[in-house]
């Protein structure tokens, strides 16, 4: 069985990037799978170890990640961490499904510089700062001042975008998948 290939996609908050990602998911020729993400938070509702997350203490996640098990984590608040286990990008890769990833420009450099010519880093972007603006205020689920912090980080997530090996730009969203899933075909079966 040929090993899979691993696509990251990283975008600021707004540009749709998770829209795209439920598109490409449907795609059965681009043979996707996800990895489970780890944590050191506790479950929230009814989420479930191994489904959502894998659940750690903070000491074992700690303990993980000196031992070198996390292809990617940080410690997003204190006591709080979130990582991608190598394990479970073996376990998706090694079953010859491509991995896609949605993660952060830090994680996603970082994933790419592991994995190097394995992974195809993808950064969306949006068609413009303003278009991006006007998205997060059409959702109507952040305040005035998270909408600043957005805008605010995403300012600093495009400054990565160069370091990214290609881009897609969200100016429509048929387009974006479309072009996107070419990316993709074109990158897993090289």
């Amino acid at each position: 069985m040929k090993e899979g290939k691993i696509i990251i996609l990283s975008a600021p908050s707004g540009t749709g990037k998770s829209t795209i990602i439920r598109h490409l998911i449907d795609m059965a020729d681009l043979c996707l799978g996800f990895s489970v993400s780890a944590t050191s938070r506790s479950p929230r509702g009814e989420e479930q170890n191994g489904k959502e997350y894998y659940f750690l203490t903070e000491k074992e996640f700690k303990e993980k990640a000196a031992r070198g098990e996390f292809v990617e984590w940080e410690e997003v608040y204190p006591g709080t961490c979130y990582g991608t286990l190598i394990s479970e990008v073996e376990r998706v890769t090694h079953n010859g499904r491509n991995l896609i990833m949605d993660v952060d420009v830090k994680g996603a450099l970082n994933i790419k510089k592991f994995f190097g010519e394995k992974a195809l880093a993808i950064f969306v972007m949006p068609p413009s700062k303003e278009e991006l603006e006007k998205r997060l205020r059409c959702r109507s689920t952040d305040t005035e001042e998270s909408i600043r912090k957005r805008l605010s980080k995403a300012d600093f997530e495009m400054s990565f975008a160069p370091q990214f090996d290609t881009l897609v730009v969200n100016d429509n969203l048929e387009n974006a998948v479309d072009h996107t899933a070419a990316l993709i075909r074109d990158f897993a079966t090289g």
